[in-house]
């Protein structure tokens, strides 16, 4: 392959991409703030100072025991920091505000129609409008950052970020009525079941649709459109059926959450290790091809051998040297999925990977020589 053929196609000389980026990126913001300022108008009413304060600093452990798997699972070809926050304050600000109103309509109806308005809000509207709003957020990332959604395990990394962030808001909000309502006792009993027992509620649920995204990310057609439904179906009624668990008593809840948590472990778990085979075939084939050595295909698809790659070439060339070994582990990482659609059939990522192969000898040059 010629260095020319490896540079790929030309950049747009145009100015309008970082035009359009910036409009996109401005309307999120927008939005970004109006819901913060509707969620922060929204709970201090609800709870006051003193419970919003409280609920900040107890749901913060939540985020602490969920996010670190989510962030192990998807490691290896980790998500650009700036979608990650997108995904997070999607769940934490959209999702959140927008259910909030829905689930106060819904309330409202039911009253109307003689249901127990809370009862029927937790098992009917609230399945229904937060799965709703959780998705849309990875409806977002699906159709607008393409090369950044690429199968199961971004999938259920941005759903799982996404359910933090409400989980997040969600958490402060009853944490503070508790208080509110029942003082430090209820504060404590809320802490434990939310944020001890079941702070991957949220999460469990909207990966399946995470999931069924993931499953269609090599296949963008019409077509494939029932897939993120039958997701959608599927967290809806694991949904429904923990919120109808939460008032039959911790047996109840017991009996589901269990076998749940147990299959949500294996589906994660299951999802890596694709990934990691995947990782492992084609930098194997480029190996064949002698763009890698087997020592360096193996130190790829190992985190712990990537984390002492970095060290060697941090102790042997300074900064630079666990810079550009850091980049090559990422153009690496890349550069499987960029195979990996190729092998789908998708042309438009040739010039990715051309430009993806000429960057990772660049690098390989500065900690190899």
């Amino acid at each position: 392959m010629t260095a020319a053929a490896l540079q790929g196609t030309p950049p747009n000389a145009t100015g309008r991409p970082r035009v359009r980026r910036l409009i996109g990126w401005g309307v999120a913001a927008t939005a970004f703030l109006l819901g913060a300022l509707a969620i922060a108008i929204v709970v201090t009413e609800s709870v006051g100072v003193q419970g919003t304060l409280l609920g900040l600093v107890v749901s913060t452990t939540a985020i602490a025991v969920v996010l670190p798997l989510f962030l192990w699972v998807d490691r290896l070809e980790a998500e650009p920091a700036r979608m990650m926050w997108f995904a997070f304050l999607w769940g934490a600000l959209i999702a959140t505000s927008a259910s909030l109103v829905t689930n106060t309509i819904a309330s409202l109806v039911f009253a109307g129609l003689g249901f127990d308005p809370d009862l029927a809000t937790a098992v009917i509207a609230a399945p229904v409008n937060e799965e709703l709003f959780k998705g849309l957020g990875l409806l977002v990332i699906f159709l607008f950052a393409r090369r950044e959604f690429n199968g199961v395990v971004d999938g259920i990394a941005y759903a799982g970020v996404i359910a933090i962030g409400f989980a997040y808001v969600e958490d402060i909000l009853y944490l503070g009525q508790n208080f509110r309502d029942l003082g430090q006792e209820g504060l404590i009993a809320t802490f434990i079941v939310r944020c001890l027992l079941t702070p991957f509620a949220h999460p469990m649920f909207t990966v399946c649709t995470g999931l069924a995204f993931g499953l269609i990310a090599h296949r963008r057609r019409w077509a494939f459109g029932w897939v993120p439904l039958i997701g959608y179906a599927v967290a809806v009624a694991g949904h429904a059926a923990f919120n109808l668990s939460l008032g039959q008593g911790m047996i109840a809840l017991g009996l589901l959450w269990i076998p749940l948590f147990i299959g949500f472990l294996l589906i994660v778990g299951f999802a890596r290790r694709s990934e990691v085979r995947m990782m492992r075939e084609h930098l194997t084939g480029y190996g064949l091809n002698g763009w890698f050595s087997p020592a360096e295909v193996a130190m790829l698809v190992s985190p712990s051998e990537r984390r002492r790659a970095r060290g060697w070439a941090k102790s042997a060339h300074g900064l630079a040297g666990a810079s550009a070994m850091r980049s090559f582990q990422d153009e690496a990482a890349e550069l499987a999925i960029a195979r990996e659609h190729l092998e789908r059939g998708d042309a438009g990522w040739r010039p990715r990977e051309q430009r993806l192969l000429a960057s990772v000898c660049s690098h390989r040059q500065v900690f190899a020589g």
